[in-house]
């Protein structure tokens, strides 16, 4: 099997690069500059998204393509031009990607193109499914619903397109989790808003396998969530790391504080949704990680402030 990347060196797509060689796959990573790029066993590197790049030269025979390209929401405040960076960012990628997969002699079986579960109106009291026909507003919500409707093109050209749609990741690399941790090493951790917000988390494994599991299972398509099936509120996931770092949970951290310190940047940490994977459930996905303390056990062990 053969799979190409778009974003494959990032924090999810190193991890899930380790997933698809493991499991026998060929990988394909799709990058800007391929200079510094030494090929490995069953990894290659395909320049795109630059001058003179013919990407689709490079990538026949590609059954599976996976989009996790774009600016990170978690790069800085959301001023105007970064929000044109962030939208920017998937919505080209995504063309490209589209451009290529409908340029090959033979199309891929699948695209798999990342999205967010802040597609989902911020609540406290509901629950979502992918069924769950409730559109979010602001600037997170819009941008990735044009994101999926920049990816669903795939599928009007034959493609099966999966839209996953990823919760609070959970790793110690990069992500949100080293951002949570660091107040509490530094023993200033504790709760933050209300603290009753939704966190719907997953483990960064869970996250590679459940793409894995999407693009090799043909019942899977359209919009999927990838989180974990026991989200919790923000608070009892900061005791629970306090827990597992063995580290104190005391100080409150008003609202306004990180409005005035992230602007609409903010939304990430004050703002939830409660969003259950019910696909992924439903096709006998198995999760490793179904509990929070579980997930952070494994992140944290070995170390040194448990």
């Amino acid at each position: 099997m053969k799979a190409a990347i778009a974003g494959g060196t990032g924090f999810i797509g190193k991890k899930l690069t380790a997933e698809l060689i493991q499991n026998g796959y060929d990988v394909y990573i799709l990058t800007r500059n391929t200079d510094n790029k030494k090929e490995r066993d069953h990894i290659h590197y395909v320049r795109w998204l630059s001058d003179g790049a013919e990407p689709e030269n490079e990538l026949h025979g590609i059954d599976i393509f996976i989009n996790l390209a774009g600016e990170s929401l978690n790069s800085g405040r959301w001023t105007d031009e970064r929000k044109k960076r962030i939208l920017d960012s998937r919505m080209i990628s995504t063309r490209e990607i589209i451009r290529i997969m409908t340029s090959l002699p033979k199309k891929p079986a699948v695209l798999i193109n990342a999205s967010a579960i802040g597609i989902y109106p911020i609540a406290d009291t509901e629950t979502f499914k992918e069924t769950s026909p409730a559109l979010g507003q602001g600037f997170l919500a819009h941008t990735v619903n044009m994101w999926e409707e920049e990816a669903i093109q795939a599928d009007k050209a034959g493609i099966r397109t999966v839209l996953t749609r990823f919760g609070i990741i959970l790793g110690t690399e990069d992500g949100a989790l080293p951002r949570m941790a660091m107040p509490y090493k530094l023993f200033v951790g504790g709760k933050i808003g209300t603290g009753h917000q939704w966190m719907s988390w997953i483990h960064v494994n869970d996250v590679v396998r459940a793409i894995r599991f999407a693009g090799e299972n043909e019942s899977l398509q359209g919009p999927l969530n990838v989180t974990a099936p026991n989200p919790v509120h923000m608070n009892d996931l900061g005791k629970t790391l306090a827990k597992v770092l063995g580290r104190p949970h005391w100080l409150f951290i008003p609202a306004l504080a990180l409005k005035a310190g992230l602007g609409e940047m903010s939304t990430l940490i004050l703002d939830g949704q409660k969003v259950l994977p019910e696909k992924l459930l439903q096709s006998g996905f198995q999760f490793k990680f179904p509990l929070v303390r579980g997930a952070l056990d494994d992140l944290y062990k070995g170390s040194v402030h448990k």
